[in-house]
């Protein structure tokens, strides 16, 4: 049996060390765990300083000298990065090292613009490899699992971080990839993994095909699912849960930062730990950039503390959530990320109310006579955008209950989240599919 410890807040905290990939680190007092950031921060502040011009000149601009910076105050005065500017500096300008001394690049797709590259030393791959070790043993992984990694491999970070983690924590990897959902399912019953990394709405995508096949995915061996990438909400983690007879576990990261693995839940499901010996939190409101009290949604912005090729100094994220510093009753004190519920430039104004995709997917998946794929076709009618909620029906609903069902849909959609919207209902499988992060929302709006 595992030690207890009961905290001055009564939560109960297991502090058996077989229960921590890292028992030092996680459970690192706060006030120990401060100083090392502010420590490794001036570090960061001086690499970024001395090899990366863009951050010299902001810095010089503001006054602000690395050595000097001790408290979140001083942090405070410290530029903002964007994701514009490493498109801006396409592709090496932000780097800190010279390409030819990297152990590897990767980059984004460049779909909304030039692709983000990112750059790696040794040490920033090995840094995070333990982070994603750290995160998959949280998340319920362990030595010797058999690990199914249906994150897409290549230039996305998801697939080669998740690989390189199990494999630090000792696991056996199939490195499958995405794509051929069928072969996916046969994998993971035939060679008996325990452990499933993907994309939730992959998941959900795998699920439905199995069903198809007749194959039940809850008499495999699955028993925890590692799932990020992408927004997703408690109603589909109840969702994958009960399909495929997991514990669904949220995982963060991005790839300007590190890739995935900057926070991940443990087992008890109540928020994602952020690790911060090697990255710096701050939630700020996204249009004054103050600080927001704890508990309360804001943008997260994130700080780098050990990237050597590619320091970050608060960067954007867009992503909006809140965080703790709470005891958690796992024992790990770094703090909690609560759910991601969007980004701060996906936030649509239907009739004058901001509605993030999160809300309405929280509203649609579960209701009766649907399945949980969806699409939101977002048009601009005067200065107001208006959404058109496309939604498909479940496998042998009749034609005829469509319009019940879209009336249900809307009027729930109105009542939970505030808006007024059109409601389609399409057959089995007329949603399109994604093999890696789904593609929520269709925007037919002019661009400017």
């Amino acid at each position: 049996m595992g030690a207890t410890t009961v905290t001055e807040v009564g939560v109960i905290q297991n502090t058996d060390a077989a229960n921590y990939f890292d028992s030092k680190v996680e459970t690192m007092p706060r006030e120990a765990l401060a100083a090392l950031q502010f420590e490794r921060l001036r570090k960061t502040l001086r690499n970024a300083f001395d090899n990366v011009p863009l951050h010299r000149q902001r810095m010089q601009a503001a006054g602000v000298v690395p050595e000097e910076v001790r408290s979140m105050d001083d942090l405070r005065r410290v530029p903002f990065t964007f994701k514009t500017d490493l498109r801006d500096h396409y592709p090496y300008g932000m780097f800190a090292r010279p390409v030819s001394s990297l152990a590897r690049l990767h980059a984004s797709s460049g779909t909304t613009g030039k692709a983000t590259v990112v750059g790696y030393t040794k040490s920033d791959i090995n840094n995070w490899a333990d982070l994603m070790a750290r995160s998959l043993h949280g998340a319920g992984a362990r030595a010797g699992d058999v690990v199914h990694n249906a994150y897409g491999y290549g230039l996305f970070t998801g697939g080669l971080g998740a690989h390189y983690g199990a494999e630090r924590l000792g696991a056996t990897v199939v490195p499958m990839s995405g794509g051929a959902t069928e072969r996916q399912i046969a994998l993971i019953m035939d060679l008996g993994a325990r452990v499933l990394c993907a994309t939730p709405s992959y998941t959900l995508a795998m699920a439905e095909v199995a069903e198809q096949l007749g194959v039940d995915l809850r008499q495999s061996k699955l028993k925890v699912g590692v799932f990020g990438a992408e927004p997703w909400s408690a109603a589909m983690r109840a969702e994958i849960e009960e399909r495929l007879g997991i514990k669904a576990v949220d995982i963060y990261g991005l790839s300007e930062i590190m890739g995935p693995g900057v926070a991940c839940e443990c087992t008890a499901q109540a928020g994602l730990h952020g690790w911060e010996d090697h990255f710096l939190f701050e939630v700020l409101d996204p249009e004054t950039q103050a600080p927001v009290p704890e508990g309360h949604a804001g943008e997260l912005v994130i700080t780098t503390l050990t990237k050597e090729a590619l320091p970050m100094l608060r960067y954007r994220t867009r992503d909006i959530t809140k965080v703790t510093t709470e005891p958690c009753e796992c024992g790990r004190t770094h703090l909690r990320i609560l759910r991601i519920t969007g980004r701060s430039d996906d936030m649509l104004i239907i009739r004058g109310v901001n509605v993030y995709p999160s809300q309405i997917e929280a509203v649609l998946v579960g209701r009766p006579m649907i399945a949980p794929h969806y699409q939101l076709v977002v048009e601009r009618q005067g200065t107001l955008d208006q959404v058109t909620i496309e939604v498909e029906s479940q496998p042998g609903v009749a034609a005829e209950a469509f319009p019940a069902i879209a009336r249900d849909v809307a009027h729930h959609v109105k009542s939970l989240v505030g808006i007024s919207s059109t409601v389609m209902v399409k057959l089995p499988g007329e949603i399109p599919r994604s093999q890696g992060k789904a593609v929520r929302v269709r925007d037919l709006r002019p661009k400017e």
